[in-house]
């Protein structure tokens, strides 16, 4: 894949300028949801690079990440001229940055796009890494590919217009960083007051968080071997995010991983020899910041069934991204079912 461009930005409107201007287009489009249309667009629609910009608008939320939502953005594609030398820039949270990036690599087989994540979980997650994709059959993210945006611009003054659920949901993501990463970066983290953050104070560590990300994938594009410590919490919070959804009740995704990170600690603790201190003190404060889903052991087998699904499984065998220590990454690690259920058990029982 091509390198991505990542702009940690002061100043949207320069740094857009400059993204814009390294790539050569015919038309110009910038996708947003009805939220980013609302709250983000005007911020940068004034620009200059901004006033040949065609607008497309998708619904807001993951319900609407969908093949249906994709044709609906390659229909607009078409009907508003695009070519293949034309630029698609993606406003909004991980949901727009994953759907069009989508859109945008298989528009004519491929055109050039740019991503303004507008959350705090797509600008350390979402938008860098060259992941794209769609929700399909009830599964997140079961149909996409890798292809790099040709910029990322990170200005965390889009924060101002988020909710303290949302900055939950992408604090999250650094947390599962600096617990790849290294003790420094981890205790920062969990040292960090998120009921009053302070934002500038925060771009330096999304900065920091993002050179984890950045780190990871360049040695392992495609998600070969070492970018699967990246799936931290994410084999059993994707289970706990779609059986949200399936019940009617979805959660944001950092919640989500928030709740994986809490069974796949307990699993690093009882299988890899992660710290039993450093378990219970990062356990209580995802407990306290973040709550716990009201699962029941009769949520069990689906939570084990969507498990299997798990994109980095091989031959049905669900595979853990588990530690030995904070930054002691063991990929590729399995466990039985009531090894599964055990950490279940302990998610649900009230973990410390």
């Amino acid at each position: 894949m091509t390198k991505q461009e990542i702009i940690i930005s002061d100043n949207i409107g320069r740094s857009l300028a400059a993204a814009v201007g390294i790539c050569p287009h015919d038309r110009l489009f910038v996708l947003a949801d009805e939220t980013t249309e609302r709250l983000c667009l005007p911020l940068i629609a004034g620009q200059d690079c901004m006033r040949e910009a065609q607008k497309i608008v998708v619904g807001a939320t993951d319900v609407n990440k969908t093949l249906d939502t994709v044709a609906h953005i390659w229909t607009e594609l078409g009907r508003l001229g695009a070519t293949r030398h034309s630029l698609m820039i993606n406003l909004g949270g991980g949901m727009v940055t994953d759907l069009g990036g989508f859109a945008a690599s298989t528009f004519k087989r491929g055109i050039s796009y740019i991503n303004i994540p507008t959350t705090l979980l797509s600008m350390v997650d979402a938008s860098v890494g060259g992941k794209t994709g769609i929700n399909f059959n009830g599964l997140k993210n079961e149909i996409g590919v890798f292809n790099n945006a040709r910029s990322v611009i990170l200005d965390t003054g889009f924060l101002k217009t988020m909710d303290s659920e949302n900055i939950l949901s992408g604090y999250a993501e650094m947390l599962k960083h600096g617990l790849i990463s290294d003790e420094r970066m981890w205790a920062e983290l969990m040292s960090f007051d998120l009921d009053t953050p302070d934002l500038d104070r925060l771009r330096t560590m999304v900065a920091d968080s993002v050179k984890v990300k950045e780190r990871i994938v360049e040695q392992d594009p495609t998600e070969r071997g070492l970018r699967k410590a990246l799936n931290f919490g994410h084999t059993a919070g994707h289970a706990f995010e779609s059986i949200a959804m399936r019940c009617g009740t979805p959660i944001l995704h950092g919640y989500a991983v928030a709740a994986g990170m809490i069974c796949e600690l307990y699993l690093s603790a009882l299988k890899t020899g992660f710290p039993t201190n450093r378990m219970r003190q990062t356990v209580a404060f995802i407990a306290e910041n973040y709550g716990r889903m009201p699962i029941t052991c009769d949520d069990y087998p689906e939570l084990f069934e969507l498990m299997t699904h798990d994109k980095k499984n091989v031959a049905g065998t669900i595979n853990f991204t588990l530690l030995g220590g904070i930054g002691d990454i063991r990929i590729d690690q399995t466990a039985t079912k009531e090894e599964i259920y055990e950490a279940l058990d302990f998610y649900r029982e009230g973990c410390i």
